[in-house]
């Protein structure tokens, strides 16, 4: 009997196999990952500073204890270059190919890599995974003023986490506010004016490509003429969903890989779960979709289909300075209405055309208002 096999060791990955293991999965199970295998939250990267954790208080568990609780076979180190759907196989860097019945790629997401000139380009950092945060801490040590690129959900997560480990942050990025794909400029200037309290200095609706060297770090100097000096740069402008292994294969992709709402790929055996997979048009980077997801295949792969069915799912936002817990409206017809100051908290709702709720965002004080909320999104 050929195995289930897991492409990705990250919060899909082990979920899935944790999953099938309580069902007891009666098929064998691999799974293959690029790095080490640690069992670790991944969104617990952008806060750890702030509780006082190292890298490795943040693995939970070693791969052999992560293949031995869950019985599976587990692979670590490993990196998948080709996927023969015809036969059923996979190739591995070293040239091994291993067989599967069926595929789940839980490949993730990668960070956008901006096309930065000048020679200390190459020195910025971006953090995906548990050994870019190792050395993202590595330099950290000797470093007191950090520049942030990217004043989107990660990195403002990471500056809320870098202000209270009391570093001097510059954040840096064209967008009009922070967070600006998620929150509407009234609760995103409640964040930023938070952060400033605390000593952040944020440069928006500017930037500039080139990240020169100094004898104590890095300069930018940025299109309004500002220069901005810092002793590390971190580039947070975003993920993309990790695709190229599955288009290589010749499955269907667009921004992730195409899936219906079994999570089935254009390839009968082939699955996608997580940041990676594009669920009927929809691709959701958060925990909340992603464990719907894991239960789902669970079952499907289990020869029980199970369709996912996503619920009002609200994104809670680790500002701890000023915390955000938002739920995007899905359509632009609408108007915002807000309650609250920015010092203390902001309740937005959002109104469609026929008078009903159809998102919102609460931040400071107003964050315990969401059962509320919730309550009057399903009347």
């Amino acid at each position: 009997m050929n195995p289930i096999v897991i492409i990705g060791s990250g919060l899909a990955g082990y979920g899935l196999l944790r999953e099938l293991n309580q069902r007891h999965c009666p098929h064998p199970r691999l799974l293959i990952t690029a790095d080490g295998g640690e069992s670790y939250y991944k969104p617990a990267l952008s806060s750890a500073l702030g509780q006082k954790k190292t890298p490795a208080d943040l693995a939970m568990a070693q791969s052999s204890t992560m293949a031995q609780e869950l019985n599976a076979e587990i692979l670590t180190h490993t990196r998948v270059t080709g996927i023969d759907p015809a036969n059923h196989r996979l190739t591995l860097a070293s040239g091994e190919t291993r067989p599967y019945g069926k595929l789940v790629l839980a490949l993730g997401s990668s960070p956008i890599r901006l096309p930065l000139t000048g020679d200390g380009a190459n020195d910025v950092l971006s953090v995906n995974n548990l050994d870019d945060y190792t050395r993202f801490r590595e330099r950290l040590t000797h470093a007191r003023k950090v520049a942030i690129i990217g004043p989107g959900l990660i990195g403002s997560e990471f500056a809320n986490d870098l202000l209270q480990s009391q570093r001097d942050v510059t954040i840096i990025g064209p967008d009009p506010w922070p967070i600006s794909t998620l929150i509407p400029q009234t609760a995103g200037e409640a964040v930023r004016q938070a952060m400033a309290a605390k000593g952040a200095v944020w440069h928006l609706e500017t930037f500039n490509g080139a990240i020169e060297k100094t004898a104590p770090g890095y300069r930018t100097t940025l299109k309004n003429g500002t220069v901005v000096e810092a002793d590390l740069v971190l580039s947070a402008v975003g993920i993309r969903p990790e695709i190229q292994l599955a288009t290589q294969a010749g499955l269907k992709t667009q921004r992730g890989i195409v899936t219906d709402a079994l999570l089935q790929t254009s390839d009968p055996d082939i699955y996608a779960v997580g940041d990676c997979a594009e669920v009927e048009g929809r691709n959701l980077p958060f925990v909340q979709p992603l464990m719907i997801g894991i239960r789902a295949l669970a079952s499907t792969l289990m020869g029980q289909p199970r369709e996912v069915r996503y619920p009002a799912m609200p994104v809670a936002i680790k500002t701890t300075l000023h915390p955000i817990i938002t739920l995007p409206p899905q359509t632009k017809e609408g108007n915002w209405t807000f309650d609250g100051t920015p010092a203390t908290g902001i309740l937005g709702r959002f109104i469609d055309p026929n008078g009903k709720l159809a998102g919102f965002v609460l931040t400071g004080s107003r964050t315990p208002e969401k059962t509320m909320l919730m309550q009057a999104l399903a009347a």
